[in-house]
């Protein structure tokens, strides 16, 4: 009885003695630099309070329903099932989630099973006397071992969170890329349906000209015009049908981005229309700042690579302590085959083991310093984001602000423009005046109507934009509710 109570004697005194000369691994002197900014202290009252957008609350998952395409509805679902960029995503979620379980494992008792069986010649001058000197022997060998890890200062445990928040992070930038793809695709399908229009006023503007040259020449034939008008008249048609081959190759192109942006060939392109947007009412949710934490993804998943800096540097900290790990073995070895399960080829083991950094030249201080700037830039990083975001959200609503300015004066000159066409085209038809005047108001006319294209599409786009610097439907807390589930 006397010899397991000395062992255990020592081993607390050992253990005691490693607490204390731990002690003197001090690192009060390193610590972070950088803070988190607080949303409140980031001042959009007043730019908020200007904006001209009603209140109502935050897009929905799929929010390009609104716009009304059931085209754009199933290119968005087949890029979202088919993109590359999507695989991707997943599997550094499969990867960050088996980094994690592998940290986790630290946490647990290991177990480990091994058999083995050696055919081996003893030397016949070694410390082994005859017969087994000089003769060849077979070693049999059957051990069943176990070890657990106290984890006295929390840093297996440390490295898991750490771990696990990196996995959280690619989760969430998993719905990152899925909103930037959704968008990259709902952009892509708004300029193509403003080349369709540019396309529309191209070919109406080729067939007024062609008209305008058939009258031309009735005009010349009746000698109220001569052969200049006719060439200045003929001189416009190629400009247009130019314009036209010019817009069939946009569309062409728009047709093979949207075709890749879905993860399929240029013939997927083929099949797709004119686009038939609506166009929809952005909104602003009445309580922006602070809810925007939770809705943007970029900002969730930088969140969670600080909270895995912070644990990491938790982590680094628990080296400067001492480790105990505890290990036993139960085992059979025998050098013949037949006696490997009598008893007497019993081959137990238990022991501990404890660790402790004493002299290690500034490594453990080197290495926590590295993750106090690991976490700083984490910091950083998620600062200049949520800076980012609200700045994103604020440039799409003073765009949209300008936009509707626009659209009021667009609307007046295209108004004008039309009249002075018609007018013009009418003085022309009555001889009282010539072709120098037409095609001036034409040229007017067809810049407002391409202007107007623009608008449309510009207004589309902002709208899309908001919606991603709104985050695209992302609500955090739901997500974790639905992940909750998931894991039950």
């Amino acid at each position: 009885m006397k010899a397991p109570r000395a062992r255990a004697s020592a081993l607390l005194v050992s253990l005691c003695a490693a607490a204390l000369v731990s002690g003197c691994a001090s690192f009060d002197d390193l610590a972070p630099q950088s803070q988190r900014t607080d949303p409140a202290s980031l001042a959009a009252e007043q730019s908020l309070a200007a904006a001209t957008l009603s209140s109502a609350g935050w897009p929905s998952v799929q929010w390009w329903q609104a716009l009304g395409d059931a085209q754009l509805d199933a290119l968005i679902g087949e890029a979202l099932q088919g993109n590359p960029g999507m695989g991707a995503a997943r599997s550094r979620i499969d990867r960050a989630r088996a980094l994690a379980a592998n940290y986790g494992a630290a946490l647990e008792t290991q177990v480990n099973a091994a058999a083995g069986v050696a055919r081996q010649r003893h030397s016949g001058n070694g410390v082994f006397p005859p017969p087994i000197a000089g003769a060849w022997r077979t070693q049999s060998d059957l051990a069943l071992s176990a070890s657990y890890d106290f984890d006295l200062w929390g840093r297996s445990r440390a490295a898991y969170d750490a771990a696990l928040g990196q996995a959280r992070a690619a989760e969430v930038d998993a719905q990152a890329a899925r909103l930037a793809l959704a968008a990259s695709v709902a952009r892509a399908y708004v300029l193509l349906g403003r080349s369709f229009d540019q396309l529309a006023l191209a070919e109406a503007t080729l067939k007024r000209r062609e008209a305008l040259l058939d009258l031309t020449r009735r005009r010349v034939a009746a000698g109220l015009d001569s052969d200049v008008d006719l060439t200045q008249v003929e001189g416009t048609l190629p400009a247009a049908r130019q314009r036209i081959a010019q817009l069939e190759e946009e569309i062409a192109l728009g047709r093979n981005l949207l075709a890749a942006l879905t993860g399929q060939g240029p013939d997927r392109g083929l099949a797709i229309t004119r686009p038939q947007l609506k166009q929809p009412a952005p909104t602003l949710p009445s309580t922006l700042a602070a809810d925007l934490l939770g809705r943007r993804p970029d900002v969730v998943a930088q969140r969670w690579r600080v909270e895995a800096a912070s644990r990491d540097i938790d982590a680094a900290k628990s080296r400067f302590y001492p480790n105990l790990n505890l290990n036993g073995l139960i085992g059979l070895q025998s050098i013949r085959l037949g006696k490997l399960l009598d008893a007497q080829s019993a081959n137990p083991a238990f022991g501990s083991a404890l660790r402790l950094p004493l002299f290690d030249g500034g490594r453990l201080r080197a290495n926590l310093a590295a993750k106090h700037a690991d976490y700083d830039a984490a910091v950083e990083q998620y600062n200049q984001i949520l800076v980012d975001a609200l700045r994103e959200v604020l440039d799409q609503l003073a765009s949209l602000k300008s936009l509707q300015a626009q659209k009021a004066e667009l609307e007046q000159a295209l108004a004008s423009a039309r009249s002075a066409h018609a007018l013009a085209l009418a003085r022309y038809r009555a001889g009282i005046a010539g072709y120098v005047q037409v095609l001036a108001a034409e040229s007017a006319l067809l810049e407002q109507d391409i202007l107007r294209a623009g608008l449309r599409a510009r207004e589309l786009e902002l709208a899309i934009n908001l919606t991603r610097a709104l985050g695209g439907g992302y609500d955090e807390s739901a997500a974790q509710a639905a992940s909750r589930n998931a894991a039950r």
